[in-house]
């Protein structure tokens, strides 16, 4: 689809230059081609309203003038309807230009070579540490987990970067809590679930003794000034986190280039804010030392608080400057909750206010709150559902269902494993990233309908068909049923929505399209028999399964579910 959709805008093109003198590059009509719904309103559309008001003609018009005399290789008829020109793929340029391509290029079909020779970091998942990973950090660690890799396959070299939450006042309290309530034994033994304790618990007290805050700020001012002893606790703190953060990251199969989180910088800012005040940026509000914004309509980015001690934008602009001068990239993508957008709006500006060119290379993607039954989450509320859990029960409900329907299926736990993740994974994938999430564990973990199950099990039906059924070394027949062809230009639409997902850096994109090839292939499954069919059209069908198998095979992995070829 790609090359016809190619071709069919370059002769669009000319023909609006030919027609009206006006210049609309073919990369432009690209974007404006629909994909029809119904086979009768073509297999590609142009609508011609969005033209209407440069060529002063009605959408009607355009449309029978581009119809006139139009002939592209490949394209069985073409009709104007209400405002669209739209085309029908004949049945040969449907099998052998279209299916041929994608079982020639298997497991490399749909990649694209827009990133080449550009870098793209990438910053995400970033849990503080001391804390268990929860159902709120599933959005930051499985949205950026695909974006990096939808980044990979259109040929980005990417570096992905865990900014650990490492430093800052709450390692203060941290630090208090542990004096008064914690101990090294305990910490050995219960690992960060203690740590959350003491943390939690340190809440509790500091409603009933403010001054509890005053001891935790001045901890962690110790702590930026070198206090060996406080820093030699925080360091223990940090390799207990880590190991905790693993456990997920194994689960999920992901791994970073960088783990520098925000105690990496701390050596590094002075000179950031000594270059801001060099420059004239940094003026003294209430003790505080700021970055006034007003000019652009935002409230001052803080640089230096009234005590001296550093905050969140200090780190990220020292971090953005280190990674530009140590990755040179060409785009830095910070993947957190909306509600952190202002912030980013706000460095981000002062990045370009201090002379850096390279301010529009930073993209902050934000995604929705997470709430549980509608209620906000909150660490020190204990009120948070932990991904362990979450990953566990849906393991445990999977494991049952193969127990169940196929007790001698080998490698129960493995694939009960791949499948439980992957309908986690799939669950928060599922929708626009910008939406809230209201958490409902029977809703997460439905295995009917929409899910990522259903996926998984389609992938499964396609490795089945291939391995039972030997290939029938045949041309295609010369016609193909409507379910074959749905089937074939379903699967030629990959590289678009790839290319749409990059671009939108919306996971989404693909999770949605992988519903729509298995709703696909489901219908031409059971219409269309492979094993007693003729040799050409068994040829056909096994190269529609074969193809089926690489596109969403690669999808999967675009999304960050394991493939599984036996359920």
């Amino acid at each position: 689809m790609q090359n016809f959709k190619n071709k069919l805008a370059q002769i669009l093109s000319d023909k609006i230059k030919a027609a009206y003198d006006a210049d609309i590059p073919a990369a432009e009509i690209g974007q404006m081609f629909e994909f029809p719904p119904e086979p009768h309103m073509g297999d590609i559309a142009f609508p011609c309203f969005k033209l209407s008001k440069t060529l002063r003609r009605s959408p009607q018009q355009i449309a029978e003038s581009l119809n006139d005399g139009l002939n592209v290789e490949g394209a069985e008829k073409t009709e104007v309807v209400s405002g669209y020109l739209n085309v029908f793929i004949d049945d040969n340029y449907t099998v052998n230009g279209m299916l041929a391509s994608i079982v020639e290029k298997g497991d490399e079909f749909g990649k694209l070579d827009v990133g080449t020779g550009k870098t793209m970091c990438i910053d995400y998942s970033s849990p503080n540490m001391a804390k268990r990973f929860h159902i709120g950090h599933l959005g930051t660690t499985a949205i950026g987990n695909s974006i990096k890799r939808i980044h990979e396959f259109s040929g980005y070299n990417c570096v992905g970067i865990n900014h650990l939450g490492d430093w800052g006042t709450q390692y203060g309290r941290l630090a208090v809590a542990y004096s008064k309530w914690g101990s090294r034994e305990e910490v050995e033994r219960l690992g960060v679930k203690e740590l959350e304790r003491i943390y939690q618990k340190f809440y509790i007290e500091a409603e009933k003794d403010p001054t509890l805050n005053d001891e935790a700020r001045a901890a962690f001012t110790k702590m930026e000034n070198g206090d060996e002893e406080l820093l030699n606790i925080w360091r223990w703190f940090k390799e207990i986190s880590l190991k905790e953060f693993m456990k997920t990251y194994d689960l999920l199969g992901i791994s970073f280039e960088s783990y520098s989180g925000e105690s990496f910088y701390n050596d590094k800012m002075d000179a950031v804010v000594k270059e801001l005040d060099d420059k004239g940026l940094l003026v003294e509000s209430e003790g505080a030392k700021i970055v006034p914004l007003e000019d652009y309509k935002m409230p001052p980015c803080i640089i230096l608080k009234s005590d001296g001690s550093t905050i969140y934008a200090t780190r990220d602009i020292t971090a953005a400057i280190y990674r530009k001068n140590t990755y040179n990239f060409d785009k830095c993508i910070y993947v957190t909750d909306a509600g952190q957008s202002l912030h980013f709006a706000q460095f981000f500006k002062v990045i370009g206010l201090m002379g850096y060119d390279w301010e529009d290379q930073l993209i902050h993607v934000p995604y929705g709150k997470v709430s549980i039954a509608g209620q906000k989450l909150a660490t020190r509320a204990g009120n948070a559902v932990l991904l362990t859990d979450l990953f566990d029960e849906a393991i445990r409900r999977v494991r049952e269902v193969i127990e169940e329907k196929n007790p001698d299926c080998e490698d129960k736990d493995e694939i009960a494993r791949k499948v439980g993740v992957g309908a986690v994974i799939f669950n928060q994938l599922s929708a626009g990233r910008i939406k809230d999430i209201n958490f409902v564990w029977d809703e997460a973990l439905n295995f009917d309908g929409n899910t990522g199950p259903y996926v998984q099990y389609t992938y499964v039906r396609a490795c089945s068909v291939l391995e039972k059924i030997e290939a029938a070394n045949k041309p295609y027949p010369e016609t193909v049923t409507d379910d074959e062809k749905e089937m074939i230009k379903t699967l030629s639409l990959f590289p678009l929505r790839v290319r749409q997902a990059l671009d939108d850096y919306e996971p989404s994109v693909i999770s949605r399209y992988m519903l729509d090839v298995s709703h696909a292939f489901n219908r031409f499954y059971h219409n269309c028999p492979i094993s007693k069919a003729d040799d050409n059209i068994k040829a056909l069908r096994l190269d529609i399964c074969r193809a089926t198998k690489s596109v969403l095979g690669n999808a999967l992995w675009l999304i960050g579910m394991e493939k599984t070829e036996k359920i």
